[in-house]
């Protein structure tokens, strides 16, 4: 007998069969969109599916398990779509969440600036007050699919206060993009953001400007769950190629999988995709369940775990498929670079670990 819920393994099956028609990434935004799948998250008055963070990590991993992901599941719906449902005014919801359900609206999330990196508390993008309304002055790097977005989720730093979350309109003076060349290619492209004394209403404050890491964590944390979702999606992937690749390749005349050379990998790859999904559901449901301390450790470990199982799972499908599997027709080679970005963003596997030592095992902090 299954523990996964009946609801979830229907969700998993139709999203799968939506993923396994291969189409144009726009394509099956908009189809996701019209199926309720981008929204499933978001409250039902708002025209989501009424569930939470972990009906969105079923999407989207299973999107990727079809080697179709839509990156920008883990921004808009994820991130910003949480926020604005926690925190929003009634017009911020009104404005934004029946959109970003139905994906006709989409939303970049900008922290990450270049001298900060991993310490939010060195933000300097600032907030300041001009009459009833706000100024924002600063810049933010590796800000993704900002060229696809209606607006960006900006966090910026009042005076003598902690940050605080402002929704900047694209088209908005003095807010201007630069596009950052990436060896990677993936479905985002990745942004500097220049926000030059860019004047905003007291209504694109999201929430209390006092609330401060709050607020920005109940966004940062489903980020990391979805992260985690994304990896495994494309871990499955991989992994499903490489073992009917071993399945069918013949040498010596028998198949290449019935050596353990090959076999005992792809079965610790599946074990270790296992596990990861085991702890990814734990830290969604924790956050569904309003546990917010509980989630932020278990979706700082489930971003863990399944980065590193989905960069050793790719890469041990490329060396069962040989030199095939690095060609085109197979499809894993992008894949080791995708994977290893996970790695690395949104937070580093070296900050969890500072993470978990300090907030977990009660040692010293380091930094």
């Amino acid at each position: 007998m299954s523990i996964v819920p009946t609801e979830l393994l229907d969700l998993r099956a139709a999203v799968a069969a939506l993923g396994a028609r291969a189409r144009d990434p726009e394509e099956l935004w908009a189809e996701a969109g019209k199926l309720g799948y981008l929204g499933v998250n978001l409250p039902a008055e708002y025209g989501g599916g009424g569930g939470g963070i972990t009906e969105l990590a079923v999407v989207l991993e299973e999107l990727a398990a079809t080697g179709n992901p839509l990156t920008l599941m883990v921004v808009s719906p994820a991130i910003c779509g949480t926020v604005i449902s926690r925190f929003g005014t009634e017009a911020q919801k009104r404005a934004w969440l029946p959109g970003l359900a139905s994906g006709g609206l989409r939303m970049s999330f900008g922290i990450t600036e270049p001298e900060a990196g991993s310490n939010t508390h060195r933000i300097t993008t600032t907030a300041r007050r001009d009459g009833d309304g706000w100024v924002l002055r600063g810049r933010k790097v590796f800000i993704s699919g900002v060229d696809a977005t209606d607006a960006t989720m900006v966090v910026a730093r009042t005076e003598g206060r902690g940050p605080c979350l402002f929704v900047v309109d694209r088209d908005a003076p003095g807010f201007r993009r630069t596009a950052i060349p990436m060896e990677l290619q993936g479905d985002l492209r990745q942004f500097e953001l220049v926000l030059d004394d860019v004047r905003l209403p007291a209504e694109a404050l999201v929430g209390d400007e006092d609330a401060g890491l709050l607020q920005l964590f109940a966004g940062l944390n489903p980020e990391r769950i979805m992260t985690a979702a994304f990896a495994l999606g494309l871990a499955r992937y991989a992994l499903g190629r490489a073992v009917d690749y071993a399945r069918t390749r013949e040498v010596w005349d028998r198949p290449i999988g019935a050596h353990q050379a090959i076999a005992h990998p792809l079965a610790r790859a599946h074990i270790d995709i296992e596990l990861a999904r085991l702890m990814t559901g734990r830290a969604a449901r924790l956050y569904d369940d309003g546990d917010d301390a509980g989630a932020g450790e278990a979706a700082n470990m489930a971003k863990y775990a399944a980065a590193e199982a989905a960069v050793r799972t790719v890469d041990q499908a490329v060396h069962t498929l040989g030199g095939n599997g690095l060609t085109r027709e197979y499809g894993l080679a992008a894949l080791i670079t995708a994977v290893r970005v996970t790695r690395v963003a949104p937070v580093s596997r070296e900050m969890i670990l500072n993470y978990v030592s300090h907030h977990t095992l009660g040692l010293p902090k380091s930094y």
